[in-house]
């Protein structure tokens, strides 16, 4: 197993994994005047909706951990809770959830590994219990076509921290685009996804977001 998969097999990783999170910003830190604090207050809900308006979407994506590996596939998504990680290539691995829990399935030394979804930074994305608004904190993205928010439950340091990062487009469900993320778990490591030809509005059926069991395949017969 080489050293991205032995990352991506970490529980925290295996959300689509670790990132390193934008620090707070000294400005974030202290109370904001009004308007700035209604202005942050509307971006947050804007990226709150624009997640809740995906009824589903593909999207090619790329996959980089800190030290630069990259894998690349196709994500398959449907709310609420479900998504596919389907990697190109050689890497003979699958991550999904069905709504409940996410799914690591390793084909090459026949592992699977499931972690329920609140139990990882994708639980921002996957969630619907996961109230962005109580746990997001808007981030200074630079630019005022960008809106990046950071997640993180103060009570559970273990289960790692998201930061989305949208782009206004007028195409996309409500008028932003999720371009990318990083994700950051508890032992520091780090990923990145970066998506790009965002498809909205398909039909996914349930299968997608099955798998094969490499464990009973792999039995010999009694």
């Amino acid at each position: 197993m080489n050293a991205l998969k032995r990352i991506i097999s970490k529980p925290v990783a295996a959300a689509i994994f670790g990132a390193a999170t934008l620090a707070v910003p000294a400005s974030l830190a202290v109370p904001e005047a009004p308007a700035v604090a209604s202005t942050q207050a509307n971006d947050l809900d804007r990226a709150v909706r624009a997640l809740r308006a995906i009824t589903t979407m593909r999207a090619d994506f790329v996959q980089t951990d800190r030290a630069g590996n990259a894998l690349r596939g196709e994500l398959t998504l449907r709310n609420p809770g479900r998504i596919r990680f389907e990697y190109d290539g050689d890497t003979n691995m699958l991550v999904v959830s069905d709504g409940r829990a996410l799914t690591l399935v390793d084909y090459d030394v026949s592992q699977v590994e499931r972690w329920p979804i609140s139990n990882s930074p994708l639980g921002a994305l996957l969630d619907p219990d996961r109230d962005m608004r109580r746990y997001g904190t808007l981030q200074s993205s630079g630019s005022d076509n960008v809106i990046s928010v950071l997640v993180r439950d103060p009570n559970r340091p273990e289960f790692g921290t998201i930061t989305l990062i949208f782009q206004e487009n007028a195409n996309a469900p409500g008028g932003l685009q999720l371009a990318s993320w990083v994700a950051l778990d508890s032992q520091n490591t780090r990923t990145t996804v970066r998506l790009r030809n965002h498809r909205y509005g398909m039909s996914v059926p349930n299968s997608a977001f099955t798998y094969r069991d490499p464990r009973r395949s792999s039995r010999r017969p009694g």
